[in-house]
């Protein structure tokens, strides 16, 4: 047996403001490359990353431990190499762990000829974003997996449906090259909000999810509100108001943390605007003295692509 893949892992944007731990979406300009081989010797190897200093021990990595995952419901023996080529930096807020860990049991999955469907695969590689952050949340691993946006309906069951992504939207994401730990970004969160709260975050997700089945784009940038998360987590990225400010007036629909930051997002009607957003923000942080990375990226409605078998 030597069946191998090598896959484009894609970059994800998780909580889209108003939804945290529950929506997420997919983009196509940046994201991990993987080979995945299947073997006869029934183990699960990590042979080799480049691009970052991630443990090649498999079960201290997150692409080992969502494929063990895959391997024990498989119930056949079976021996699965693992090479890594990171593009995402870790703690960078978009998607580092889960590009890993939903690539590898993608792989794997298409290699065994597709025994798993897509929620089963998005169960399987919430382990390795248990171990990355200690909470197996899936508004990452969604989006690699099935593409576009998600919504996390339920976790128990897990329930993930797949929405409607507008053909003119685009992302612009800037990445600070600074490390916001997702365990230490979910520290600072209240684990108690008020019912008036809850209530403006609620119409937000609703909002939003109707702007994208409707392809209402102004709908789309109404919605895009946290008055829950982003208070306490924004005093973490240095300029996030500024940013926010900057892409706002710069015509985009909206702003806000990617993920657990330090990433900051914005979405943006058409590719010109995207560019007005990406030059705004940039401006911002030219003055701050910190290296930083910007995306311009359409919505990847694919998710996981085939480079090579």
């Amino acid at each position: 047996m030597n069946k191998s893949i090598k896959i484009f892992a894609p970059a994800t944007v998780a909580n889209l403001s108003c939804g945290f731990d529950v929506l997420g979406c997919c983009l196509d300009t940046v994201g991990d490359e993987m080979i995945i081989s299947l073997t006869s010797n029934p183990e699960v190897k990590i042979t080799k990353i480049d691009g970052a200093n991630l443990p090649l021990e498999t079960h201290k990595n997150v692409a080992g431990v969502a494929v063990e995952a895959l391997l024990k419901a498989y119930k056949k023996e079976i021996g699965v190499t693992i090479e890594i080529y990171k593009k995402i930096k870790a703690g960078s807020g978009i998607g580092s762990s889960a590009a890993s860990s939903a690539g590898a049991v993608w792989a794997v999955n298409y290699l065994l000829d597709s025994p798993f469907s897509s929620q089963e695969l998005i169960a399987f590689a919430m382990e390795g974003e248990k171990l990355a952050s200690g909470n197996a949340h899936a508004d990452n691993v969604a989006p690699a997996l099935l593409g576009g946006f998600t919504l996390v309906r339920s976790y128990k069951p897990l329930d993930v449906i797949k929405l409607n992504t507008p053909k003119d939207l685009m992302i612009t994401v800037i990445h600070p090259q600074i490390e916001v730990k997702t365990s230490d970004s979910r520290s600072v969160i209240k684990h108690n909000v008020s019912l008036q709260q809850a209530i403006q975050q609620w119409g937000n997700v609703g909002g939003l999810v109707a702007g994208l089945f409707t392809e209402d784009y102004e709908l789309i940038g109404r919605s895009l509100e946290d008055v829950i998360i982003e208070p306490l987590r924004s005093i973490l990225i240095p300029e996030f108001t500024a940013v926010k400010e900057a892409a706002l007036s710069s015509g985009a629909l909206g702003c806000g943390i990617s993920g657990s930051g330090p990433s900051i997002f914005a979405l943006s009607k058409g590719d010109k605007t995207a560019t007005l957003v990406a030059d705004a923000i940039r401006n911002v942080y030219s003055k701050t003295g910190l290296k930083f990375d910007i995306h311009i990226s359409k919505i990847n409605n694919d998710g996981i692509k085939i480079i090579e078998v």
